[in-house]
């Protein structure tokens, strides 16, 4: 049976704030539903995305800027960063890690990072962040070649 992520939900602090930040970033906005004082549904989806974000009131107990290193998997990063900058995004510059893979995470720190593209531009070694206005933290990630299987 497939299972397919369909949506992330997003803890938010102010619904029309996070709503501004998504669409300036280009994202579609597939639902805005409001049902009463203590419950708004906002949707959005990335471009070729078949997984979408819903942030507002009433949809989680998670506190705002608590999502971190959600992955958006790009097939250029250079050309998804300008995409990014361009909609008033601070993002961090290019970087790979020196040695092992976890730079990418800021809980395990920064120090492996290394500015610039992936050696020979090697598949799911470039990364860029950046955080929506709560913090919530989104990590762009330079995929090529699939590993075999997905």
């Amino acid at each position: 049976m497939d299972m397919k992520l369909e949506v992330i939900v997003v803890p938010v602090s102010d619904t029309d704030r996070a709503k501004e930040f998504y669409k300036g970033m280009g994202w579609r906005l597939d639902a805005d539903v409001v049902g009463g004082e203590e419950f708004r549904l906002v949707q959005f989806t990335p471009p070729g995305s078949a997984c979408a974000v819903q942030f507002g009131r009433g949809l989680t107990a998670a506190e705002p800027g608590s999502l971190q290193d959600v992955y958006l998997v790009v097939a250029d990063i250079d050309a998804a960063r300008a995409e990014v900058v361009a909609g008033g995004v601070e993002v961090s510059d290019v970087f790979h890690c020196a040695t092992g893979f976890a730079c990418r995470f800021d809980h395990v720190g920064s120090n492996d990072r290394v500015t610039g593209l992936a050696p020979d531009r090697t598949t799911y070694g470039s990364f860029a962040k950046f955080r929506d206005p709560d913090g919530n933290g989104w990590l762009l990630q330079e995929v090529t070649t699939r590993l075999p299987g997905r």
